[in-house]
């Protein structure tokens, strides 16, 4: 699991320097109902907020349930009126904290399970959920143009 935890941040602070100083568009949504850039980085934030937590408490659960209503946290935590830099400082910090859980993660407790299913039961490894949670940021600031 190594890679996942040397990468996360790396990952992370090289998007934040690409984007420092250049013009992203971070307002702008793409069509009614799509998120702005904005809102993809507190989608980041909620998707590293609800992972930390089955992170954590993989290490003494088995098989409880997380789930993530994606849409409805965007719009409660009014992510498109928060200040970019602050919204920016946030997610790296959650991401930090992450590393950190995963870089000391007992490796009895990788296989451990969490359902993250929304109407049936869905179990995933802490191992799964590791490398999910990555290629899931991969793909989102794939959607952010720098």
């Amino acid at each position: 699991m190594e890679p996942f935890v040397d990468n996360l941040v790396p990952l992370i602070d090289n998007f934040l320097l690409d984007a420092k100083g250049k013009a992203v568009d971070w307002e702008h949504r793409p069509s009614p109902g799509r998120w702005s850039n904005k809102e993809i980085i507190g989608h980041l934030c909620d998707s590293a907020i609800v992972n930390l937590q089955r992170f954590i408490r993989c290490t003494y659960e088995e098989n409880f349930k997380l789930i993530y209503h994606q849409d409805a946290w965007v719009a409660i935590q009014h992510y498109q009126d928060t200040e970019v830099d602050d919204l920016l400082a946030y997610w790296r910090s959650l991401n930090v904290q992450i590393s950190k859980v995963l870089n000391q993660y007992p490796p009895e407790r990788w296989q451990a399970h969490c359902d993250t299913g929304k109407h049936t039961q869905e179990l995933h490894t802490v191992e799964f959920l590791a490398n999910d949670y990555i290629e899931h940021l991969k793909h989102h600031l794939n959607q952010i143009k720098i």
